[in-house]
């Protein structure tokens, strides 16, 4: 087990991009709700409800929606390399955690790219399988980070490892 005051040579928090936090989930069903309410309120005054109660439907529809579309914004992983031992824990949107170990020089990084060069997933690769990170990333943030990881990897492949004493 790797002594918790060594610092590690590599750690990263992998995270998807969020377009909206939860101020601008609520001004988009806001604003949604006022504009709505005007053509509802005209449609109820003249004895048109359905047509107001499939406007509210809409509206709710909406905000429940954007709700579950910021639920895989939840989603992380947390890379940490050290000389002797590769954590990787990976978060799902409830917060339960999986963790794999693996040895830095016995896991390969594995780069897929496409017809463009474009970098398309990152997988670990051990003797047990293969391991997808950041697979929540955008083409450009993968080739980022996989060139960054592959260099800390290769590191930690020639960095001796310590034994206690």
């Amino acid at each position: 087990m790797q002594d918790t005051t060594t610092k590690p040579l590599f750690s990263a928090d992998l995270t998807p991009h969020r377009l909206m936090g939860a101020r601008e989930r609520w001004a988009v069903v806001g604003l949604a709700s006022l504009l709505g309410a005007i053509p509802g309120l005209i449609s109820l005054s003249a004895g048109a409800w359905p047509i107001a109660v499939f406007i509210a439907i809409a509206v709710a529809g909406m905000a429940i929606a954007l709700k579950f579309s910021n639920a895989e914004g939840k989603r992380h992983e947390r890379i940490t390399l050290w000389s002797d031992r590769l954590d990787v824990d990976q978060f799902d949107i409830k917060g339960a955690v999986r963790r794999r170990q693996f040895n830095p020089r016995a896991v390969r990084l594995i780069i897929d790219r496409d017809f463009d060069e474009q970098t398309t997933r990152l997988r670990l690769r051990s003797g047990d399988g293969d391991l997808e990170i950041g697979e929540f990333l955008n083409n450009d943030d993968k080739s980022s980070f996989g060139k960054v990881f592959g260099t800390a990897l290769k590191k930690a492949r020639i960095t001796p490892v310590k034994t206690g004493s």
